[in-house]
């Protein structure tokens, strides 16, 4: 099997696709951009190693938009 080369900006883009929804998961943002799971799961995984998102979103803070609650007394 012959391994595809893709382009920085394809990757940057994959990965911000994938941080813009916190519904979607890796493999249905792979499957619809026609690449492995693996392999985007790899890009996204380089990009939290050289700092963080590319788009300045984690989904952890994509996710948690809402105020944590008081405490209850």
């Amino acid at each position: 099997m012959v391994m595809k080369v893709y382009s920085p900006e394809f990757r940057a883009d994959a990965v911000a696709l994938f941080h813009s929804d916190p519904d979607l998961t890796i493999a249905q943002t792979a499957r619809d951009l026609g690449i492995n799971a693996e392999t985007l799961r790899n890009w996204i995984r380089a990009d939290r190693t050289r700092g963080g998102s590319t788009t300045g979103l984690t989904r952890k803070n994509v996710t948690s938009t809402t105020p944590a609650s008081e405490p209850t007394r």
